[in-house]
């Protein structure tokens, strides 16, 4: 893989099942993308950092080509796909060589020739003699020679770098992010010597290496396509009344007042039982995937199905991988029974979420932008107390405290356990670490009035705690 910064934007287009997700993996060297035989798998554009050997660039895997009125699903993913390649520097053209060059192709090749961007045409699934007619076939579009690939086997793929070459020298841009933060920087502080403005650099790199990882999760049509367009402030994904329009777990890199973000919209999950068709299945597991990688997870629900059994499943799975959560109810503008919405949240959450105390809720409305700024706001404040770290030394004097407020109860040797020390492990979510006597003889009761009180006096509240207990390792300790 490349380590330069890409200077050029590729976007990947054609029909429906010519493999643009398989070679936009292949291209960023990873499965970031859904991939099945079935048509139409992806929906959305997807964006990812690609590169072949030393030439770096963006690239963006889109919906397949399909006509159809700009009022259906099929017209609106077609939208979505010409504004990738209104945005991109050059277009990869791919067609089927198995197939050949069909009307679909024709058509959306006389679309694409109108356009501003340059075209590479790419004759996909070459390997092998099945290949070989389509690809002299592809002649008759008028596009030139194509390039003949196999993205599944990895083929091809120095004449793709040759191709692509071209464009990277002829967009080597001024504006790079070292150049900006310098001249930022120099106007900050005037004149400055070449140490302080390198050490400027370097924290504010470390600030923009260090986006906030935030996941949009729920079950199907809670609105959280329509949560991500209203933060972006543009339709940047498929929205509508049908559930599962969504399928991949599709990144965007955007800011909020200045703060990067990794926003990550992802597919409804239902119930196991009511999960039949191998693409739902691909999309929940996507889903999961997303969670596991991400820092704040927002639970996405509708006021008139509060916490019911399958978002209590997604809000258990979200506290189990350590990740921290954040409730929004949507849809609150047309809601007709808040008070009852907001008693029945509470009383959920007290009784099933109880591990983790605190839980952060907002009600929203993502349709007209009802509070979701809060939701940002309260996300970051979240994500800093999952990554807070506290002093040792303040860990003990709260250890002391809580001792003397109520000590440990007798083992079942009617022993007195002895809690020594602790101290924090790691962060993300916040763990620590206490040394007792006799670990196995503490009480789950007092196990959660210790983490409890750990929430309370340091401000993690929201935020899934560990509290492990270790007995010392020493030799001479005869308790």
């Amino acid at each position: 893989m490349s380590s330069s910064l890409p200077t050029f934007t590729i976007a990947v287009v054609g029909r429906p099942n010519v493999g643009k997700s398989t070679l936009f993996n292949r291209l960023v060297g990873r499965r970031a993308a859904l991939v099945h035989d079935r048509p139409g798998m992806t929906r959305d554009r997807r964006q990812g950092t690609g590169s072949i050997a030393d030439l770096a660039f963006n690239v963006i895997d889109t919906a397949g080509l399909e006509d159809g009125p700009t009022t259906t699903l099929e017209g609106r993913m077609r939208q979505q796909s010409e504004e990738a390649v209104a945005a991109a520097d050059v277009t990869l053209f791919l067609i089927d060589s198995r197939v050949g060059v069909t009307s679909l192709d024709k058509h959306f090749a006389d679309l694409l020739r109108r356009s501003e961007t340059p075209i590479i045409l790419v004759a996909n699934k070459c390997e092998g003699r099945a290949g070989e007619a389509g690809l002299l076939e592809s002649y008759s579009l008028g596009l030139g020679g194509a390039i003949a690939l196999s993205a599944e086997h990895g083929r091809g793929l120095g004449e793709l770098y040759e191709a692509l070459l071209p464009f990277e020298k002829n967009n080597l841009r001024s504006g790079t992010r070292e150049t900006a933060l310098i001249e930022e920087i120099t106007a900050d502080v005037g004149v400055a010597s070449n140490q302080e403005v390198d050490a400027s650099i370097q924290k504010q790199e470390d600030l923009l290496a260090r986006p906030l990882h935030l996941a949009i999760v729920g079950r199907p049509n809670t609105g959280k396509s329509t949560l991500v367009n209203r933060l972006l402030g543009e339709d940047r994904l498929l929205t509508g009344p049908a559930p599962g329009v969504t399928r991949d777990a599709i990144p965007i890199d955007w800011e909020f007042q200045g703060q990067p973000v990794r926003l990550v919209d992802t597919a409804g999950l239902r119930r196991k039982s009511k999960v039949y068709d191998v693409v739902e299945k691909l999309a929940a597991l996507d889903t999961l995937r997303a969670i596991d990688l991400a820092e704040v997870v927002v639970l996405v629900l509708e006021p008139e199905a509060i916490l019911d059994k399958q978002d209590l499943t997604i809000a258990s799975r979200v506290i189990e991988e350590g990740r921290a959560l954040i409730i929004a109810v949507n849809k609150w503008d047309i809601a007709i029974n808040r008070n009852e919405a907001l008693e029945q949240l509470r009383d959920v959450l007290d009784g099933s979420l109880a591990q983790v105390r605190g839980i952060q809720t907002v009600t929203i409305s993502a349709k007209t932008g009802r509070r979701v700024d809060d939701l940002m706001v309260l996300a970051f404040k979240v994500r800093e107390a999952w990554n807070r770290r506290i002093p040792t030394a303040a860990l003990n004097r709260w250890l002391g405290d809580v001792l003397q407020r109520h000590p440990p109860p007798l083992s079942k040797q009617k022993r007195r356990i002895k809690i020594r020390y602790v101290t924090q492990a790691k962060t993300r979510p916040p763990t620590f670490v206490a040394f007792t006597t006799r670990p196995d003889d503490l009480p789950e009761s007092y196990h959660r009035y210790l983490l409890n009180s750990l929430r309370d006096t340091f401000g993690f509240e929201g935020v899934p705690l560990r509290l492990l207990m270790r007995k010392p390792d020493n030799p001479y300790d005869m308790s």
